[in-house]
């Protein structure tokens, strides 16, 4: 216990030096099952530096719960044989133990011996978190994955967040689809935006889409789309329940909207390379940024995380925010992230992780994917003089400064018609 208590203590150093630094928010990931171990925690964290705590306790008491919990997927198949809809809840919670990283080079019955003595061990001293005792602390403590929730002290936006995730989540085994709407009229002639019908491959794309999900067999789908004639259109051919979110919507590209590259750089240079230069933050006039986009999805996204199945049919911006989410991509990969037409990719979420598979359904489409920017170089003549603010012409084409010449400027941009 005391090579415990050492390693326990570097951990929270180590965590403490980078809230010091870069940091904004830490995980600090260990049981804490006692109360002088959580009072460990807050001394390091509030009487030195004043941070806030916040505990996270998942406390199953459900004997049947604690069962499952430590079995392995094929096991459970057969334990779970005449209970119904229990079943997979209980298949799924298995192998969140057995794939856990501390059991990586186990095979599974050795997992499941470790687990069960680590459970038997932590009971001996295990003191939960109570609302007597710990009435000044925050916290949530959820009961039996998810059955019940004991919430305390929530102190600022962030808490509240978190337990709003928490709330929301779950771990039935269950597959989102996702895909853009068929290829519109305004994707032909390579203008962004717009409220455009589909085109004559785009209305190709909804009937191989119906005929590809019912195919797929799926339980209880739900069809999601954003309120633009694109995506309602390339939905037409379900009967499954459809709803429209608004939120769902393709990114605001103000000014610009139904305008093709060519005409941005040509009436708005600088803006054309101040997206360039920072994709992400970048915000159109009287339109929006990735950053924009990603706040306004995320009541999508949580609401994501409480559904089972779902093809949500949406639009290229939209769809790169919801990979990089379920993908955890960073916000500089997420603009750049490809999402061709006539494309659906099946996530399956699974313990650490999510499993990717892509379906390009064979019908032909226009390519809308603008790659990122060359990085900009420059001659060493042409670094020196740079220096007094000369016009200079850059020696790479793609770069993102304002006075680049436009074929250089539209280098990334597809080819349209």
């Amino acid at each position: 216990m005391k090579i415990r208590k050492v390693f326990c203590e570097q951990a929270m150093e180590d965590m403490i030096g980078w809230l010091e630094g870069e940091g904004d928010v830490a995980v600090f990931d260990a049981t804490n099952t006692t109360r002088e171990r959580r009072q460990l925690v807050l001394d390091y964290c509030q009487q030195e530096k004043n941070f806030k705590v916040f505990f996270i306790e998942s406390m199953c008491d459900d004997p049947e719960v604690v069962a499952e919990n430590v079995k392995g997927h094929e096991e459970l198949g057969e334990i779970s044989e005449g209970h119904g809809a229990a079943a997979p809840f209980r298949r799924e919670v298995g192998e969140v133990k057995v794939n856990s990283p501390d059991y990586r080079n186990m095979n599974k019955d050795e997992a499941m011996r470790d687990f069960l003595e680590r459970i038997r061990m932590y009971q001996k001293s295990y003191e939960p978190l109570d609302t007597q005792h710990d009435k000044e602390k925050s916290f949530i403590q959820v009961h039996n994955v998810g059955q019940r929730f004991l919430v305390n002290q929530i102190q600022d936006h962030v808490q509240s967040k978190i337990c709003y995730y928490l709330m929301n989540i779950h771990v039935l085994p269950r597959s989102i689809y996702l895909t853009r709407h068929g290829e519109s009229e305004l994707n032909i002639k390579g203008r962004i935006g717009g409220d455009s019908s589909l085109s004559f491959h785009g209305r190709q794309f909804a009937n191989a889409l119906a005929k590809f999900m019912e195919e797929q067999d799926v339980n209880n789908l739900k069809v999601w789309t954003s309120q633009l004639k694109r995506t309602i259109e390339t939905a037409g051919g379900f009967h499954a329940p459809i709803e429209q979110w608004k939120a769902l919507n393709e990114i605001d590209a103000g000014v610009c909207e139904e305008m093709t590259y060519e005409e941005i750089q040509e009436k708005y240079p600088e803006e054309f390379a101040m997206r360039d230069q920072d994709k992400y933050h970048y915000r159109y006039p009287r339109g929006e940024s990735y950053q924009d986009l990603v706040a306004r999805l995320e009541p999508v996204i949580m609401e994501l995380e409480r559904q089972t199945n779902v093809l949500v049919i949406c639009h290229q911006a939209v769809m790169r925010c919801l990979l990089a989410y379920f993908l955890d991509k960073n916000s500089d990969d997420l603009p750049y992230l490809k999402v061709p037409l006539h494309t659906v990719m099946k996530l399956t979420p699974m313990a650490y992780g999510c499993k990717v598979e892509s379906f390009y359904l064979n019908i032909e489409a226009v390519n809308t994917h603008r790659e990122r920017p060359k990085a900009e170089s420059m001659s060493a003549p042409i670094a020196e003089l740079a220096a007094v603010k000369l016009s200079v012409e850059f020696s790479a084409s793609g770069n993102t400064d304002p006075l680049r010449k436009s074929e250089d400027a539209l280098e990334t941009v597809p080819d349209h018609y």
